[in-house]
């Protein structure tokens, strides 16, 4: 029987934010969601890319083992890793036989109750330690028109990580004049305040590195003229957030 096929985008050896520890990253290709500010635009289609095996992915990584100390392994990212759910069980599979360190980096976008789905997410879910998730924004009318998408599956699935006691780390990219409203901080707070799961809730400032990618593919940058945050947007948005209680993830 012939390995199950994965689109990759790229590879990265030495990541240090994706998870504890150090980690090998990959990340795929494919994403539904047209966040404003992302950037890895070149990951939202399924086209170009590598295409690799499980077994091709484990064989580069597990050259870099000595150095997933402190809790490090490997991480898949995206793109949106989800939307390769099959692969990324195949891969873990093999991760966790040779008693590596998973994580997944997830906006939650595919996520569903449909009890189908939640027989392959429970799968995976079995063989992930740590799920790396991204809210976006707490209001589900802002989140469609920053996104495209609602986020009340990417909610149900912060819930149901909490509720399967999954470790979690929450991610949510602070962009002045569009994330950062006090209401929906503290709506983003009082959430995450109601998961008993949290290990880590981080502030991502948004940058502008990606934006010459929209100009090479000929995509409009939604957000030209926005600026990255100042050091005291960065901290009001962590105190509103209270990020300082869920700091103490082994390996950081």
């Amino acid at each position: 029987m012939s390995e199950i096929i994965g689109r990759v985008n790229s590879l990265e050896s030495f990541g240090s934010v994706d998870g504890p520890g150090v980690r090998y990253i990959v990340f795929l290709k494919g994403c539904h969601m047209r966040c404003k500010y992302c950037h890895n635009p070149e990951t939202w289609s399924m086209e170009g890319g590598m295409e690799m095996t499980p077994s091709q992915i484990m064989e580069k990584a597990i050259r870099f083992k000595a150095y997933w100390k402190n809790g490090g392994g490997i991480t898949v990212s995206g793109g949106e890793a989800l939307c390769q759910i099959d692969f990324v069980i195949e891969l873990f599979k093999l991760a966790k036989s040779k008693g590596i360190n998973t994580c997944l980096d997830t906006s939650g976008n595919p996520f569903s109750m449909d009890p189908e789905y939640l027989k392959k997410f429970d799968e995976l879910m079995s063989l992930t330690d740590t799920f790396l998730l991204d809210i976006k924004i707490i209001d589900d009318e802002k989140h469609k028109i920053l996104t495209g998408w609602t986020n009340k599956n990417i909610l149900d699935l912060a819930k149901y990580l909490s509720d399967n006691n999954k470790d979690m780390w929450i991610r949510n990219v602070l962009v002045p004049g569009v994330t950062d409203d006090q209401e929906d901080l503290e709506g983003l707070r009082d959430f995450v305040a109601s998961l008993k799961t949290v290990k880590r809730f981080e502030v991502l400032p948004y940058h502008t590195l990606g934006v010459v990618k929209y100009a090479e593919l000929g995509i409009k940058y939604e957000l030209e003229g926005v600026l990255p945050p100042t050091k005291e947007e960065i901290q009001r948005a962590n105190d509103i957030l209270e990020t300082e209680k869920y700091q103490g993830y082994l390996g950081r």
